[in-house]
């Protein structure tokens, strides 16, 4: 499944983008929210949500990237995101928050973690997410290269996942593009968070987009916008 980041997408031309790879077989679109404390950048917040719910039919997948992740949670609620992802440096409990985003609020819910946080660490939480999403690159600003030894971190991930819930989606975000996308699927992941490697492709979005879904293996047909 690829889940085009709106980070590397002309906003000027945000709309028609997110209608172009909705068309194209995106299975859902990523929004990347920052701070500017988390993480040394600052990007989007609710209204951008709000501006795309009308365009497209497919999720709205939100990864808050953000020292208080509680602050934000209604907001894109209202605006109509489908999936909260937090991340699990700034909670020492995620289990409430987990909750509330799951129960109170009625939300898919993904729980993040970057590149230096050992994969174990995520293990107590697998039963209480949907998605569980291994950054490849540290955080903050798109068009990194991919960390190699995120191969062996997916892999880890895969074998607590496949033992605690199975159902759990395993997401990359972070350089994934066609030299990468093959054995980061290999790996284990079977969600492809790709910013410039769709936004910034030289054929086009939709062109871009097929393709790296052909690479990793996954199924890539016409929606209606």
């Amino acid at each position: 499944m690829i889940a085009p980041s709106i980070l590397a997408a002309d906003f000027s031309r945000l709309g028609e983008l997110v209608r172009e790879v909705t068309k194209a077989g995106a299975d859902r679109i990523h929004v990347d929210v920052m701070d500017g404390h988390f993480v040394p950048n600052l990007s989007m917040g609710s209204v951008v949500v709000k501006g795309l719910r009308p365009v497209t039919t497919i999720p709205l997948e939100v990864h808050l990237m953000v020292e208080d992740p509680g602050r934000f949670l209604d907001g894109f609620v209202k605006e109509g995101a489908d999936t909260l992802i937090v991340h699990l440096e700034v909670l020492a409990d995620p289990r409430p928050m987990l909750e509330h985003i799951k129960k109170a609020l009625g939300k898919k819910v993904g729980l993040a973690f970057n590149p230096d946080m050992p994969v174990e660490r995520i293990e107590p939480y697998l039963r209480d997410i949907d998605l569980a999403l291994c950054m490849t690159v540290f955080p903050g600003f798109g068009g990194q290269a991919f960390i190699p030894d995120s191969l062996e971190r997916l892999k880890k991930l895969r074998a607590l996942v496949n033992e605690h819930n199975p159902a759990c989606e395993i997401e990359v975000d972070g350089g994934i593009d066609a030299r990468t996308i093959g054995a980061a699927a290999a790996a284990g992941a079977n969600v492809f968070v790709a910013g410039t490697a769709v936004f910034g492709a030289p054929p086009g979005p939709a062109a871009a987009l097929q393709n790296l879904a052909k690479l990793a293996g996954s199924r890539s047909g016409e929606r209606p916008v």
